[in-house]
């Protein structure tokens, strides 16, 4: 646990959540300032930043997590879809410093983009520069 982590006081108990998951190593609860209804975060109950700090077990529940509450949340409001995702470090958005997935649930017509809007402008990459990339990733 980090003792400023506003996340690891949720798991804690010292700040109130509206949990609607929770398993040994998983929590997940409402976000407070929800992008649309049910809008849910999943989190490590231990203290991981970013994305490559969670071990293969501990990645693995989350995702587990997110697999199952993904339906449950879109059933429970209605919604027609969900964007999942996770901002993994600050030039990426993410505003707390403890690994959280958001599942957002989306409803036709509600003016949100999909994932792809994330990221801006598209990069102009050449077979070389492709290959090059895939080549330093899977090293």
């Amino acid at each position: 646990m980090s003792d400023d982590c506003i996340f690891c006081s949720i798991v804690d108990g010292e700040i109130p959540a509206r949990t609607v998951y929770e398993t040994d190593d998983v929590l997940a609860f409402l976000d407070a300032n929800p992008l649309a209804r049910g809008h849910t975060l999943v989190i490590p109950k231990a203290h991981a930043e970013r994305v490559g700090d969670l071990d293969a077990d501990l990645a693995r529940a989350v995702f587990d997590a997110v697999s199952e509450l993904t339906p449950r949340v879109q059933d429970a409001v209605d919604a027609d879809a969900a964007n999942v995702g996770i901002n993994d470090g600050e030039a990426a958005g993410q505003e707390v410093p403890h690994v959280h997935a958001h599942v957002v649930p989306r409803f036709e017509g509600d003016g949100g983009a999909p994932i792809h809007a994330v990221a801006g402008k598209r990069p102009d990459l050449s077979d070389e520069d492709l290959d090059a990339i895939a080549a330093r990733i899977s090293e």
